[in-house]
């Protein structure tokens, strides 16, 4: 976890060894479920240290300090557990909901949990757009989080209910996130949401450039939103939409 360790600490966090060996157990329980489970590829797990737990923890540079003192933070499409999981491990002071609508998946996340023996995380199996609804989770966090599993437009409908007035939502993006993100305005808007910043992430351990998205809630999300499951992957909200129906 050399790798790992010199990235981390590139970007301000220092891993002790017992959170090192909860990354080592973390890989090995991608690397026993994998194949049932269909958590990634086998290129990226061969390459998990960097390319899946350093590139999580890059969401801590665009909200520095705040993590560390402990907060509530949502992620959405959580998958084999990024960015929420090795985020939960480097600040174990924050409270963690992984959210996955893939049974499979979401059993191995309760699984790595148990493995882990974290406390403070809870893992929920059903769409974003579902729960997002639901009393306890509708505009009660303090950060949502999502790793390229949409578009911009899409994770702005399904991640910026979640928040809290005055939250944040980070997104993972690839480099080249400017078109996408100009396409992603209106639907960012209608949810409550402005654009605060985008940060171009260069760590060495990485070997390649991305981008944070980096959206601040600032007023409720109307009742409206999220609409129906699947709705905002098929139909995004943008400007050219005129008048949004669910």
């Amino acid at each position: 976890m050399d790798r790992l360790r010199a990235g981390a600490a590139s970007m301000g966090i220092e891993l002790d060894p017992a959170q090192i060996e909860q990354f080592r157990t973390y890989l090995a329980m991608l690397s026993e479920w994998n194949a049932r489970a269909g958590l990634t590829s086998d290129t990226a797990l061969k390459d998990a240290e960097t390319r899946h737990f350093l590139d999580s923890l890059t969401v801590s540079l665009a909200a520095p300090g705040v993590l560390k003192r402990g907060l509530r933070l949502v992620d959405v499409g959580s998958g084999a557990g990024l960015p929420g999981v090795p985020l939960k491990i480097a600040f174990p002071a924050c409270e963690a909901t992984l959210v996955e609508a893939t049974a499979r998946k979401a059993v191995f996340l309760e699984a790595l949990r148990d493995r882990l023996g974290v406390a403070g995380v809870d893992v929920l199996t059903d769409r974003a757009e579902t729960l997002a609804r639901r009393g306890g989770l509708r505009e009660s966090f303090d950060l949502a989080v999502a790793r390229a599993v949409g578009s911009v437009a899409t994770l702005a409908e399904i991640t910026l209910p979640f928040c809290r007035t005055g939250g944040r939502v980070i997104l993972q993006k690839g480099a080249d996130v400017g078109g996408e993100l100009e396409d992603g305005r209106q639907a960012i808007g209608a949810m409550g949401g402005r654009v605060r910043d985008v940060m171009t992430v260069r760590v060495d351990e990485l070997g390649r450039a991305a981008s944070l998205v980096v959206l601040d809630k600032t007023r409720p999300t109307p009742d409206r939103y999220p609409r129906r499951p699947g709705v905002p992957g098929r139909r995004p909200v943008r400007a050219s939409c005129g008048r949004i129906r669910g």
